[in-house]
């Protein structure tokens, strides 16, 4: 007989209340018989990567293990050991239903092919399209699908060739400006918002390394030692110890997120419940450090109303060093960097992030994580992470870079002079676009009062001074989604079109990826004098919103009548 354990038996005593260690006998003969058995975490990966015919790495199967999807056992010697039988129903009920699933919901015009789920986070977020988090853009491998020149079933014919160039007027993050750098084509940007533009223009600067890392090592340096005169590295030790015993006792992993997966457990109402529990404890060391929570002299002005007094201070001290920078590229990388740590260290929980909810000044159950987590009290971690992170991320980009001009412009694409305003940047490249032209354009426009694509960058905004022009927006979340508002995008987009086929070629190919529940985009190519020659709908599997449901997008292909 052979004695398989699930590990840390005696702490989930403390989640079920009455349970008691328990141990699952397995028979040799059992563990060697079909999808029965038990296999360690390295089996499991060649396994699947064989079912799925597709490279699945220990770590995936760890991810499993650790979030709740999949038991963890182990044997006597404390190897990790996972039920073969436990993966495969994984994968069955997951990934290949899930095709089947959206399929019912969503039609059978979806054109799975374009769901790139083969893909990794590591790979829809390469180099550079990780600089810095933006909601609503879309994977770079979408752009280089269309823009690139390959040809299948579903594109059988190239649209852009090295050398072309391309526009993107809705710019966003700047994935359509890079991607054509990857792929020699030369590309113009334009977004409403400043710091848009500068996250585009980041992205694809060239850079100093050299001094960007002396000014990194000179800020750092200076911002350990403003720390090290707080009281707050000891306070922030002192309360992660006392974390880690708490939730080793109340949420053992990954016992406590595989009752909640199987719904054993109430993970909300067993989390609060330990959260008050901790919250004594955690008072306590605030008053021991004297350590400042959240002071809100003005509620309206971001920055006071969603970061701590101690973060303030060291945002400010950081941003006060980056002015003194002498070389301007390294300057707006080093922006970037501070927007980005400012983003990670605001006072809200780990689950609203991305959306945020009140302010939160103590400890909190984290709904993400299965635990009790804290607020940041310093930005040093992510300022560091994230410095080591965006040299390395520019300097992997740098070796892909082709010698192509790219530049995004900060203006309104209904309106803008494109070639007055490339002429004040670079009059060689002005020059070839007004012999040449823009060949076509790929851009993901703004969805019908969904996002505020300046209220997500606001602390940006606060600390930097730039201005906001909100009112600008088309479809801004603030004048909803009804008729009016409808109208009004209608309007917005087609102006757009219409300003920007001045600058095109006569047989122009223009690619619009939108969610279209409203069938807005016949009308819109009716008023910008164009017609939909194609449409690709494709799932979006990977959102990072808490709605994981089925989803789709539509890329519209338009040329002139």
């Amino acid at each position: 007989m052979k004695t398989i354990n699930t590990s840390n038996t005696n702490n989930i005593s403390t989640i079920t209340h009455n349970s008691s260690t328990t141990t699952s006998s397995i028979n040799k003969d059992n563990t060697e018989n079909s999808n029965n058995s038990l296999i360690t975490i390295k089996e499991a990966a060649a396994w699947a990567s064989d079912y799925l015919n597709k490279k699945v790495t220990a770590s995936n199967i760890s991810y499993l293990i650790q979030y709740g999807k999949i038991k963890k056992y182990s044997d006597e010697k404390g190897n990790t050991l996972i039920c073969k039988n436990d993966l495969f129903n994984y994968y069955q009920t997951y990934t290949f239903q899930r095709e089947i699933e959206w399929k019912e919901k969503l039609g059978e015009d979806l054109n799975w092919a374009l769901s790139f789920d083969y893909l990794k986070e590591a790979d829809t977020t390469k180099h550079v399209h990780r600089l810095h988090p933006y909601k609503g853009k879309f994977i770079p491998q979408l752009v280089e699908y269309f823009i690139d020149n390959h040809t299948d079933k579903f594109k059988p014919e190239v649209f852009f060739h090295s050398g072309d160039i391309i526009l993107d007027p809705f710019a966003g993050s700047g994935t359509t400006l890079v991607q054509a750098n990857e792929l020699g084509i030369n590309a113009i940007g334009i977004d409403i918002s400043s710091f848009n533009a500068l996250i585009n223009n980041c992205k694809i600067m060239k850079y100093d390394f050299a001094d960007l890392q002396k000014e990194i090592n000179r800020i750092t340096l200076i911002l350990r030692n403003y720390i090290s005169e707080s009281k707050i590295l000891q306070f922030d030790e002192e309360l992660l110890l006392e974390l880690s015993k708490f939730n080793n006792k109340y949420f053992p992993v990954p016992e406590f997120k595989y009752k909640v997966q199987k719904k054993e457990i109430d993970g909300d109402k067993y989390g609060e419940e330990k959260a008050d529990l901790f919250l004594p404890i955690f008072k306590k060391l605030v008053t021991k450090h004297n350590i400042s929570l959240l002071q809100q002299s003005n509620p309206n002005n971001f920055i006071e109303k969603w970061f701590s007094k101690q973060i303030r201070n060291e945002i400010d001290i950081v941003y006060n060093e980056i002015k003194k920078c002498q070389n301007n590229a390294t300057k707006k990388i080093l922006c970037i960097i501070l927007s980005r740590t400012m983003r990670s260290c605001r006072a809200t929980t780990h689950a609203d992030l991305a959306t945020l909810k009140e302010p939160i000044s103590t400890t909190y159950y984290c709904r993400k994580h299965g635990k009790i987590c804290k607020p940041l009290f310093s930005i040093q971690k992510w300022w560091e992470s994230y410095c080591k992170d965006t040299v390395s991320r520019l300097k992997k980009f740098d070796n892909l870079r082709t010698d192509t001009f790219q530049y995004c412009l900060t203006g309104d694409s209904r309106t803008i002079d494109i070639f007055s305003e490339i002429s004040k940047l670079n009059t060689n490249f002005t020059s070839l676009l007004k012999k040449q032209k823009i060949r076509g354009i790929f851009s993901s426009p703004p969805y019908v009062g969904l996002i505020n694509y300046h209220e997500q960058h606001a602390y940006a905004y606060d600390l930097f001074g730039f201005k906001r022009n909100d009112e600008s927006e088309i479809g801004p979340l603030f004048k909803g989604q009804k008729i009016d508002a409808q109208h009004l995008y209608i309007k917005g987009i087609s102006d757009v079109l219409n300003n920007c086929k001045k600058y095109l070629v006569d047989n122009y190919n223009i690619f619009l990826v939108a969610n279209d529940k409203y069938n807005l985009y016949p009308q819109i190519a009716e008023q910008a004098g164009m017609k939909i020659v194609n449409q690709f709908k494709r799932p979006v599997l990977n959102r990072t919103e808490k709605d994981k449901g089925a989803y789709s997008e539509t890329i519209f292909h338009l040329k002139n009548k």
